[in-house]
């Protein structure tokens, strides 16, 4: 992918967001959330850092600020070059953003270091409560 340079800022409301995770998750109490994105147990929402705030957005996060966002509900990224990092950007609209923290989710560590490399499906309806 092409990396651009220069600064890119939304328009109306929309948020730019940096640092969105797609491989392989581990949450706080154990489970391993695979690279599993595109079939029907990847579909989970990801959190992304704001980068850049629209001019008409008056929600309560700003740049730096983590925001949890709809699964699907980003662009395609941007490799971009601001002259002093490389970043791969997204953009996503307000409505999409489900929660915001001023930090790092401890909830969910990324990486496949967390991986012994088996996989584990989960059948949805065990976490019914009937």
């Amino acid at each position: 992918m092409k990396t651009i340079s220069g600064t890119l800022t939304p328009i109306r409301d929309h948020v730019i967001v940096s640092d969105m995770y797609f491989g392989e998750q581990k949450t706080k109490s154990g489970l391993i959330l695979g690279d599993d994105n595109g079939t029907t147990r990847g579909i989970y929402a990801r959190w992304g850092r704001v980068y850049k705030k629209g001019p008409q957005n008056n929600e309560e996060y700003q740049p730096g600020d983590w925001v949890l966002v709809e699964h699907g509900r980003w662009t395609r990224a941007i490799n971009m070059d601001d002259g002093e990092n490389e970043l791969e950007l997204r953009m996503v609209e307000v409505d999409s953003i489900i929660g915001w923290s001023h930090e790092k989710p401890e909830g969910v560590q990324f990486g496949q270091e967390f991986s012994n490399g088996d996989s584990t499906t989960f059948d949805p309806a065990s976490f019914v409560n009937v």
